[in-house]
């Protein structure tokens, strides 16, 4: 009794053996990262104006002032943005056959009900830094 209680032993220890060497192989995947963002066309033939204008109703450098300034970039005609919190201050140099100061108030206050745009001008240079 104990010669086949050691044979089913020894068959088991071997089966285990056996059966656990599954070598796996790591899984190869291919995966095709799209741009996350589109390189605009800007038109060498278009006049570009500069606005600035404030900006109330911002409560944080990061959430607010970086939304508004990522919704006014993505417009068409738009060059560049900058939305300075600290001055409450928008900076857009836009193509002024497609954008206009209008278009530039109704895409802030579409961003959210909060925000009011004052003090809309037309410039010749930022009061402070340059776009893009």
């Amino acid at each position: 009794m104990k010669t086949i209680k050691n044979i089913i032993a020894v068959m088991l220890v071997a089966l285990c053996f056996i059966s656990c060497k599954n070598e796996t192989k790591p899984e190869v995947k291919t995966v095709t990262i799209e741009p996350t963002e589109t390189v605009k066309a800007l038109d060498p033939n278009a006049t570009y104006a500069k606005a600035e204008f404030t900006i109330d109703g911002m409560t944080c450098a990061i959430g607010c002032a970086k939304t508004i300034e990522k919704k006014i970039s993505k417009m068409e005609g738009v060059k560049g943005a900058t939305v300075d919190f600290d001055r409450k201050l928008a900076m857009v140099e836009y193509n002024d056959a497609k954008v206009t100061p209008v278009l530039l108030e109704e895409t802030v206050t579409k961003v959210s009900d909060t925000y009011k745009v004052s003090n809309m001008k037309t410039v010749e240079t930022f009061s402070t830094e340059n776009i893009n």
